[in-house]
C-alpha cells in the first residue's frame, strides 16, 4: 500500500486524472491524502470532486479555504463567486452527495507511522502538534455538526490573530478556521498576516509561519499546500510545500509520503 499528497487541484482535473495515472495509483490499495483547495478557479471543479468522491475510502482531503468556502455558499444559500467557476457543481444531480462527502472532510490528519501532520497551511507557531490537533478535532466538529449553518455565517473574520487573544468559543474557531487554512506569514509574535501572499523576499517585515522560531525545529515532517508563490520550496528540511500553482500555469504536485519522491504535472492552462 502506498500512500501519497497531492497539492491543491484547484479545479485542474485533467492535471490530477495525469499525476493519478503516473503515479499508478490504485484505490484498491493505495490512499491519497489531498492537502485541500479541491475547488475554485480551475476549469473543472465538478470532475475533481466526483472523481474523489467516486473512491471516498482511498481518500482524505484536509479542507482548504476554497473548500470551506464552498460549503458556506451552499449552507448560507449564497450564490457563488462567478470567478470561483463553481456553478456545476451548483447545478449538479448529486450536488448534495458531493458537499456532504467534502463536509465530512477534517482540517488535519497525523499519520503516526509517517511521522507526518498534513494540513491546508500548516500549523501555527502559537500551538504545539498536540494543540493544534485538538483544536482542528474541535473546529471539525463544529462545522460538520446541526449549528453549522452558525458557524459558516460567522466564520468570515480576520481576528483573532494570537490564539491568547481567542476569549469565546467562535474566536477559537475563527482562528483555527484561519490558521489552517489561510495561513502564510506571521509576524515576531506569531500573530497572522492573512493579507500578504508573496515570496517571503517580498515580504521582509514578516516572515513565514514555518521559520517562526516557536516551529522552526519540529522534530516531524509537515505537508501543506495553499502558497503557490513558494513554488514547492521553503528551504527547511521536513517542510513540504505541495502547491505548485498548477492553477496559474505552474504543475500540480504529487509526493510519495515514504520516499519524499515527488511527481509534477505540468499545468495545461495558459496564463
Amino acid at each position: 500500500m502506498a500512500k501519497y499528497a497531492i497539492g491543491d487541484l484547484q479545479g485542474c482535473y485533467q492535471e490530477f486524472d495525469a499525476l493519478l495515472q503516473r503515479i499508478d495509483f490504485n484505490p484498491s490499495k493505495d490512499h491519497l491524502y489531498c492537502v485541500g483547495d479541491i475547488v475554485a478557479r480551475g476549469p473543472d471543479s465538478l470532475s475533481c470532486l466526483r472523481r474523489l468522491h467516486s473512491m471516498a475510502h482511498a481518500v482524505t482531503i484536509t479542507l482548504g479555504n476554497h473548500d470551506l468556502h464552498l460549503l458556506a455558499t451552499a449552507h448560507l444559500n449564497k450564490h457563488p463567486n462567478p470567478k470561483d467557476r463553481l456553478g456545476p457543481i451548483f447545478a449538479a444531480q448529486d450536488k448534495e452527495q458531493l458537499l456532504q462527502f467534502l463536509q465530512q472532510q477534517p482540517l488535519a490528519v497525523w499519520l503516526e507511522k509517517h511521522n507526518t501532520l498534513i494540513s491546508h497551511a500548516g500549523l501555527s507557531p502559537q500551538w504545539s502538534l498536540k494543540q493544534g490537533l485538538k483544536w482542528a478535532k474541535k473546529a471539525q466538529k463544529c462545522y460538520q455538526g446541526e449549528d453549522a449553518h452558525y458557524y459558516f455565517a460567522n466564520m468570515y473574520q480576520n481576528t483573532p490573530a494570537l490564539w491568547h487573544e481567542s476569549d469565546s468559543e467562535m474566536d477559537k474557531f475563527i482562528y483555527t478556521i484561519n490558521s489552517f487554512t489561510r495561513m502564510r506569514f506571521v509576524d515576531a509574535q506569531g500573530k497572522l498576516n492573512l493579507k500578504e501572499k508573496g515570496t517571503p523576499s517580498q515580504c521582509t517585515t514578516l516572515q513565514p509561519w514555518f521559520t517562526h522560531p516557536l516551529r522552526a525545529n519540529d522534530d516531524f515532517d509537515i505537508v501543506f499546500g495553499h502558497w503557490a508563490a513558494l513554488e514547492g520550496q521553503t528551504g527547511r528540511k521536513r517542510l513540504y510545500a505541495l502547491d505548485t500553482g498548477c492553477v496559474w500555469g505552474g504543475a500540480m504536485t504529487c509526493m510519495n509520503l515514504k520516499t519524499k519522491n515527488k511527481v509534477l504535472e505540468p499545468s495545461r492552462i495558459t496564463t
